[in-house]
């Protein structure tokens, strides 16, 4: 393999049902920067039927190219059709970079694509930046530079490992969705379209879909609320987070939670913040009996304002906490609950 070969930052920009998903911005966001460090440009690749469409809204978000790879076979996902094309698309045009969405998408997609181009992948990043491998010199071994090094949650979440692929091409990643900021949209703004049609030969791997089934589901995504109020541990049984859902209702936000509520069983996975959750940037994020381990905080800092209320003033999360107050919260929210409320009839 000549690494020299490979140039440029490519990111898979996801579609389901002709619209493109949110974590596509956010690649090309994040792509962005990685270019600009490696004084190249970004590619959009998007895979779909009837999809040329959405090359006009990547151009708008930033993407410098965009490649369309248009078949019916590619209506809907299914992981041979998808990974035949975008191993084609990488064996084709050698970008240096590949970034997927740690989706379902993505993470079915991103390793079967990783294992037919012969290269490594870092799964479920929430950062990345162009480096130096190994870190820090070391006597008789070649330090290279320019390396994408790809920091991801491990063992469960108690640690950071940052991992670099500086033998293989191209260097892919996994990106957790919510991490990365997408550039603002710009308007008119065009890319460079390519339209590209990789050869896609039927074998014993496909899977014939039957029947797609949507779930409808009640449930706000946090990571598109405006307002969370989360609990942890300290919120001390099921039943005390109808404090929490009283104080969301009144300022229209949404509850979220720890691991260690998620863990106890009391809340679903879908609203856990944090390292092994989700990452969030509400206006406001109430952290309530959290403690503030690195891995809770990790996955909500980036909030415009933070209140935590715990009543061990030592706490971590009071050092991440814009307003902190230390007390008990079966007090505190009903208090604080009835006085929005008042505050709010009077206006």
């Amino acid at each position: 393999m000549s690494l020299e070969e490979y140039k440029g930052v490519a990111i898979f920009a996801q579609q389901v049902d002709n619209k493109l998903s949110s974590i596509a911005f956010e690649l090309i966001g994040k792509a962005h920067e990685l270019a600009a460090d490696l004084g190249t440009d970004v590619t959009a690749v998007v895979l779909g039927s009837g999809i040329g469409s959405l090359a006009d809204e990547l151009g708008e978000y930033g993407a410098d190219k965009v490649v369309v790879i248009d078949n019916p076979v590619l209506e809907t996902y299914r992981t041979e059709p998808y990974a035949q094309a975008l191993a084609a698309y990488i064996n084709e045009y050698k970008p240096e970079i590949m970034l997927v969405g740690a989706t379902a998408i993505g993470r079915d997609l991103g390793p079967t694509v990783s294992a037919r181009v012969a290269t490594g992948l870092t799964a479920d990043c929430t950062s990345l930046e162009i480096g130096d491998f190994p870190l820090v010199a070391r006597e008789g071994q070649e330090q290279k530079h320019g390396q994408l090094l790809m920091t991801r949650p491990a063992f469960g979440g108690n640690t950071i490992a940052t991992i670099a692929c500086p033998d293989n091409r191209p260097q892919m990643a996994t990106v957790r969705p919510g991490v990365m900021q997408k550039l603002e949209k710009v308007a008119g703004r065009k890319a460079e379209v390519i339209n590209y049609n990789p050869e896609i030969v039927e074998n014993n791997k496909f899977v014939e879909i039957l029947n797609v089934v949507k779930n409808i589901s009640n449930t706000v995504d946090i990571m598109d609320a405006k307002i969370l109020v989360s609990g942890g541990r300290g919120v001390g049984t099921p039943e005390n987070f109808k404090l929490l859902d009283d104080l969301a209702e009144v300022l229209g936000g949404t509850v979220s939670c720890s691991r260690a509520v998620v863990d106890a069983g009391w809340k679903p996975k879908d609203l856990q913040v944090g390292q092994t959750g989700k990452t969030v940037r509400p206006n406001v994020y109430f952290a309530i009996g959290i403690s503030g381990a690195i891995q809770h905080t990790a996955g909500m800092e980036e909030s415009d304002i933070i209140i935590a209320i715990n009543k061990d003033e030592t706490a971590p999360i009071f050092d991440v906490a814009d307003y902190g107050i230390v007390g008990d919260l079966n007090k505190i929210l009903p208090a604080l609950t009835e006085a929005l409320k008042a505050e709010l009839a009077n206006k």
